[in-house]
């Protein structure tokens, strides 16, 4: 590979959404500057994905799937990829002496530390994402290079900093000097991104090789195309000491404070999608589109999303541009989003999503907003069904049997205890959540 395309970035966690997201904006930087950077993407573990892409010399087709239409764009900037199992091609990677920065999208199991981390990275033998990171951080600032950014594009608040509290204990544990290097060289921005991305089918690679093909592209074959929707956002906070693209070029926005943004998408669109997750279902959907086109729904849609703009902290004409960009999206009949999928995990989401809203509207004196108790009721109502995926919600399924709770209205009670002492205290929400069961039922 010739110096001039010798990657200057990693990332960790070759995915559909990386490709439509980090890995796109880096390609729209580079061909609004000239300016090169060049990705050496790693899978999880195993080759299938970066052996597929290699075999296509690393190009991929992004098929932005509006409602009206496909566009499609052909990918450069990866210019070479790896299984993360590849330590040998790992370490290479991070003695690139203009490396700029690291990316993450490994999901939030991902960053977890276990027992089998620091015998492993004493062994040189790293397995885990978070071993891996830092036996790459080992090889640089053994080599004597520079400094590096890493940055987290998972969903979690305040990832930054979530990713360097995790880098920073690991390193105090196995090496003391590596965590002084990381501590003056490394550093760790914060991000907010958002992009659906719904699974390839055979139909969109038989597409996009036909696309090439009509373009005279001299690659004729993409069995790695990703579908995406048109909408796309990625907010950054941090330092970048060895630089990076012009992303602010090409539509990222770089703020003091990510913070503000986390929380208008987790009470925006995940509040917004949880709400349509499990009072659509109750109502017989199985779509968000299909959600969407019942006035039952959106009306209570168009209520949360009111009552969480009044505790967020932007002005209504932003509020209002983020929730029309949400009503397109949302209604884009041919993004499959599939409501049984946004409905896992409802014990782990809703305390941050639906309750983050009723806790800061009760905390400023606000009435009580009708999405909480309309999430909460479809919710209970989700809970009696055979379609549940949530392995945090074990505990309270034990509470309902202990209370001889068996019907959804009964364990209202059961639900706010669970949920926090204040909730139960709250007799109008639990009025409300009748209320709405009464509605369902």
């Amino acid at each position: 590979m010739s110096e001039q395309n010798r990657p200057r970035s990693i990332h960790m966690g070759l995915g559909a959404f990386h490709r439509a997201h980090q890995a796109f904006y880096t390609y729209r930087a580079e061909q609004a500057t000239g300016e090169q950077t060049g990705i050496h993407a790693f899978t999880g573990r195993k080759p299938d994905a970066a052996d597929t892409l290699a075999a296509q010399g690393y190009g991929y087709t992004l098929i932005e799937r509006g409602a009206d239409g496909d566009q499609l764009e052909l990918i450069d900037t990866i210019r070479a990829a790896s299984a993360g199992s590849d330590l040998d091609a790992w370490a290479g990677a991070w003695l690139v002496p203009d490396l700029q920065f690291v990316t993450l999208t490994i999901t939030e199991a991902g960053y977890r530390i276990t027992d089998a981390d620091l015998p492993a990275l004493r062994a040189e033998q790293p397995g885990s994402a978070m071993s891996r990171l830092l036996y790459g951080l080992q090889t640089r600032s053994r080599a004597g290079l520079g400094p590096v950014a890493v940055i987290s594009c998972d969903n979690l608040a305040g990832n930054g900093e979530v990713l360097a509290g995790r880098v920073r204990g690991l390193a105090e544990q196995w090496d003391p000097t590596l965590a002084s290097w990381i501590e003056s060289s490394v550093s760790f921005p914060s991000t907010m991104v958002d992009r659906i991305t719904p699974a390839t089918t055979d139909q969109d690679r038989e597409l996009a090789t036909r696309w090439l093909r009509e373009q005279g592209s001299a690659q004729t074959v993409d069995n790695m195309p990703v579908v995406c929707e048109p909408f796309t956002e990625w907010v950054i906070a941090g330092d970048f000491p060895a630089g990076r693209p012009a992303w602010e070029q090409v539509g990222v926005t770089i703020v003091d404070d990510v913070a503000p943004y986390e929380q208008r998408k987790l009470w925006l669109l995940n509040a917004g999608h949880s709400m349509l997750a499990y009072y659509g279902l109750a109502l017989g959907h199985e779509t968000i589109d299909q959600a969407m086109a019942d006035p039952r729904c959106t009306d209570l849609l168009e209520a949360l999303w009111s009552a969480a703009g009044e505790v967020l902290p932007f002005d209504d004409a932003e509020i209002g541009a983020a929730c029309e960009a949400l009503r397109i999206r949302f209604r884009n009949p041919r993004i499959r989003h599939n409501l049984i999928q946004i409905a896992g995990d409802g014990s782990q989401k809703l305390p941050n999503r639906t309750l983050g809203i009723y806790r800061a509207r009760r905390a400023a004196g606000k009435p009580l907003d009708p999405g909480t108790p309309a999430t909460l009721a479809g919710w209970l109502i989700h809970l009696g069904t055979d379609r549940v995926n949530d392995q945090g919600v074990a505990e309270l399924i034990s509470r309902f049997a202990a209370a001889g709770a068996d019907t959804a209205r009964s364990r209202i009670p059961v639900m706010l205890d669970f949920f926090g002492q204040d909730l139960v205290d709250d007799h109008e929400l639990a009025k409300a959540i009748d209320d709405q069961l009464h509605a369902l039922t």
